[in-house]
């Protein structure tokens, strides 16, 4: 294991731009907790924890707002000791049953995932994966910080799952949360909780940081970037080990599945995608915050969705844009969104309010998306910056003749030929913006612009600022 694998505190290199959403409050969740849940749990027969009402239900991962974060004893009080199951593989046809996907972004079934690290049949390493590396996203770093135990005791329970003796909880460098992360894991040692000894690794603060290979690569002792798929890391992860990687949030998931239940957990959301998740929502006023909501929920009931509108990103920067007609249509799900060109990813929600240029906003977005590739392959090293950059000059009035007619042809050749899915995350996000856009794109090529508002909205890190002198 590389000395990467230590926890370091580090001063944050200030992400947040307006509209960031890392610190802010859940609003109200719909969504009941496991103390709601009669005859599930030491929380519900104890009568302990938090209680739901009928009109504002208790998220099931997060703390009430005004409670701050839950510490050992106040997590122990509520759900009880750590569920173990005694050996390998007692734990997956639970988690099969619940039908839990993970959160980080791909949606992928959890207990294939560990079904497939178990056939590898060597000894593996369990990763929590909180790099979080998405700038509109905060829901991961707003979990750890206010119930470290809960994605804790997730981590432990997919170690025993596996077969692992090594748990890795890797996290961004976010001000004090590696520290904070390291103090947490140390007091549950110190308690005997822990049957493995959890190692706390910083993330580089890069939107590829949490891409599975190039977090391989950085626990190896190798720079954060994305491999050229040979073998899945399930096959050959960290050290050469068959690695299991999940997301913060699905270990948090994992933790109560273990507690209370498949049949608790598939209360909520839909039959073919069950469960809650935290999503984080950019309001058009400039608002944003951290809420768990079922899967399934409308989201007109998420975001307002009114007048001051004109379009919604949908699954962060390797999402879509929609049309806010079309987003009043749909829910939370991919079985909606999927058809529509959008998935629900992590979680993200953005509205775009009326004043600010589409073109524009995805014009930045789509520079640092060009600046934060590995630029290991072609559609990385030459297409997303010829694609940045014709977006750049499309997004100002009065475009170069063939911009559009460029961005088009090129965005056509790239998808599927990347060494990772950054390019076709990025050439999504792009074309659904030329969609979403059109009237804007015909206003532009005229020398108009609707835009009444220049401060940038989509939140970026303060830092991302150019690395390469080429294109822009």
């Amino acid at each position: 294991m590389s000395t990467s694998m230590i926890a370091r505190a580090t001063a944050d290199r200030g992400r947040g731009t307006p509209g960031s959403t890392s610190g802010c409050a859940p609003t109200a969740a719909a969504g009941h907790g496991p103390a709601a849940s009669a005859g599930h749990g030491p929380a519900a027969s104890a009568g302990r924890g938090p209680t739901a009402s009928a009109d504002r239900p208790q998220p099931r991962l997060l703390p009430p707002a005004a409670a701050g974060p839950v510490s050992l004893p106040g997590h122990l009080a509520s759900h009880g000791p750590l569920p173990y199951r005694g050996r390998p593989e007692a734990l997956v046809p639970e988690l099969a049953a619940a039908g839990l996907t993970g959160r980080g972004g791909a949606a992928f079934p959890v207990h294939r995932k560990m079904a497939a690290v178990l056939a590898a049949g060597r000894s593996p390493v369990a990763v929590g994966n909180g790099a979080e590396g998405e700038p509109a996203s905060g829901k991961d770093r707003y979990l750890l910080r206010s119930a470290p135990h809960l994605v804790l005791d997730g981590l432990q329970l997919a170690a025993e799952a596996v077969g692992a003796d090594v748990a890795v909880l890797y996290v961004q460098r976010d001000h004090d949360l590696p520290a904070r992360m390291a103090d947490a894991a140390g007091q549950r040692a110190a308690a005997g909780l822990d049957r493995v000894r959890v190692q706390v690794a910083e993330a580089p603060e890069a939107f590829l940081s949490g891409e599975e290979s190039a977090l391989v690569a950085s626990l190896s002792g190798g720079p954060a970037v994305p491999a050229f798929k040979r073998a899945g890391v399930y096959e050959r992860g960290v050290a050469g080990r068959p690695t299991l990687v999940q997301n913060v949030e699905t270990l948090a998931q994992i933790a109560l599945i273990a507690r209370y239940g498949a049949p608790w957990f598939r209360g909520l959301g839909t039959a073919d995608e069950p469960g809650s998740m935290l999503c984080s929502l950019h309001r058009a006023d400039g608002r944003s915050a951290i809420t768990e909501v079922p899967l399934g929920t409308p989201l007109r009931s998420l975001l307002p969705l009114g007048p001051g509108v004109q379009a919604v990103l949908c699954g962060g920067y390797h999402g879509a844009w929609l049309t806010t007609a079309r987003a009043s249509q749909l829910t939370l799900s991919n079985a909606a969104l999927r058809p529509a060109g959008a998935f629900v990813g992590a979680g993200v929600l953005a509205e775009l309010p009326v004043g600010r240029c589409g073109l524009a906003e995805t014009a930045r977005v789509m520079r640092y998306l060009a600046l934060e590739s590995a630029g290991q392959c072609g559609p990385c090293f030459n297409g997303l910056p010829r694609i940045a950059a014709a977006l750049a000059e499309l997004a100002v009035p009065r475009p170069a003749p063939g911009a559009l007619a460029d961005l088009r042809r090129w965005s056509g050749l790239m998808p599927g030929r990347g060494a990772c899915h950054h390019p076709d995350g990025s050439i999504r996000f792009v074309t659904s913006a030329l969609s979403v856009f059109a009237a804007e794109t015909d206003l532009h090529s005229r020398g108009r612009c609707t835009a009444s508002a220049g401060r940038p909205f989509l939140p970026l890190p303060a830092a991302a600022g150019p690395r390469e002198g080429d294109w822009s």
